[in-house]
């Protein structure tokens, strides 16, 4: 239905779930951008919410939305030679067609329940018209690269990116071997003067580390803790980081199905991270090395990797669940990934059938283990509903047009 007012409620919600707390068949009074209350009473318009469970929204903390143009393309190469491949053809990617990639990897996210991501790639001004458009947060930034870009270039570039309702500019370095000890200075730099994190590929393979060990003397993660590149800074894969490592780390993000595709193993220290009181987010990486951006189905690969590495099942389905919301929403400092009074209404009203049996003590291990993103029905952002089953039909129309557009570039 069409909210006509700023204040609306979602009424008689079948669950309400929090990673900690799950409460049933309660109202959500939503005003302006926030939630104003959660009980019985109604204000507004109303949603009949009895049909749907509510969860918090989703932050994909790591992905590389372009890339979606060569989803299926290289699928079966480790990750050098695959990387070789992608840089193939990033060379030649038109600014175009990444904008256009990423308008058909937005939809699907926000089809699927994706509140908020966190994008590496190189056209930061259209995925800030995109969030625009479609009513997503996002969190992106030109990348430094330095095959690819000269890094002044890319400084210059990201000193005339500008925040807007629902995007702010971050830096995007691609990883310490891409890059020089110059360059990851100059990210450190322009990272304290626009107050923003740097995000950054670390401690991927053993490859990696090995290389990074005989060049500087130093482990990856250890060599960016000593040009004070740790402090603000969001870590990705780390799955050979040392222990000694971790207490250099603040944020760390986990992409279990990539690093499982491209075969870079090693071990993402999930527990002993949250035992140091780290802040531990969740990515589904690219749709070129994933290939889903389906963040339910990342939350369970999340957890099977965990307890196949570990041995042993200290890693649970609320582990996961508050990494890819609460977490999540730490990270990019908003004040959501909870639905509870005062806090932003970012909310993902999922279809409750498919998550039988419907019991309050199951529902979250349903979420995490058995729902996919097609379960989702509305999204919410920032108080608004920006997808549901009459925006389906645009996402749908828009869909097919993008397909047609891009066919001629796709490899």
């Amino acid at each position: 239905m069409e909210i006509r007012n700023n204040t609306y409620t979602l009424r008689k919600c079948k669950f309400i779930v929090n990673y900690d707390k799950v409460i049933e068949d309660k109202n959500i009074i939503i005003q302006d951008n926030f939630i104003k209350d959660i009980g019985e009473e109604t204000e507004g318009d109303e949603i009949d919410c009895s049909k749907y469970v509510v969860i918090p929204g989703i932050v994909n903390a790591h992905t590389h939305t372009p890339m979606i143009i060569l989803r299926g393309y290289y699928d079966d190469a480790e990750l050098p030679v695959w990387l070789e491949k992608m840089w193939q053809f990033e060379k030649k990617y038109q600014l175009e067609a990444m904008n256009l990639s990423s308008e058909l990897a937005i939809l699907e996210m926000l089809s699927k329940g994706t509140t908020a991501f966190v994008d590496m790639y190189f056209n930061p001004d259209g995925i800030r018209e995109l969030s625009r458009k479609y009513g997503i947060r996002a969190y992106a930034g030109y990348t430094f690269l330095d095959s690819l870009f000269e890094p002044y270039e890319i400084d210059m570039k990201q000193r005339q990116l500008r925040e807007d309702n629902l995007f702010k500019p971050i830096i995007n370095v691609h990883s310490v071997y891409a890059t020089s000890i110059n360059t990851l200075k100059l990210a450190r730099q322009l990272s304290e003067e626009q107050n923003t994190w740097v995000h950054i590929h670390v401690s991927e393979t053993r490859r990696e580390i090995y290389e990074i060990k005989k060049k500087y003397g130093k482990f990856p993660v250890e060599l960016l803790h000593e040009f004070n590149l740790t402090k603000n800074s969001q870590l990705v894969h780390l799955g050979w980081i040392a222990s000694w490592e971790i207490n250099y780390v603040n944020h760390a993000t986990h992409c279990p199905t990539s690093n499982m595709k491209l075969a870079t193993a090693g071990f993402f220290p999930f527990r002993e991270m949250l035992e140091r009181g780290l802040n531990v987010t969740i990515g589904t990486d690219g749709p070129a090395s994933n290939n889903s951006l389906d963040m339910f189905r990342e939350m369970k690969n999340a957890v099977l990797l965990q307890r196949h590495s570990y041995w042993d099942t200290s890693i649970k389905a609320y582990h996961v669940f508050k990494a890819a919301t609460e977490e999540g929403y730490k990270l990019i400092g908003v004040k959501g990934g909870r639905v509870e009074k005062g806090y932003i209404a970012d909310l993902v009203l999922i279809r409750k059938d498919p998550l039988y049996p419907l019991r309050k003590d199951r529902i979250l291990s349903n979420i995490v283990y058995n729902s996919v993103g097609e379960y989702v029905e509305k999204v919410i952002v920032n108080g608004k509903i920006v997808y549901d089953e009459d925006k389906l039909i645009t996402f749908n129309k828009r869909r097919e047009e993008l397909l047609k557009l891009l066919d001629k570039v796709i490899p």
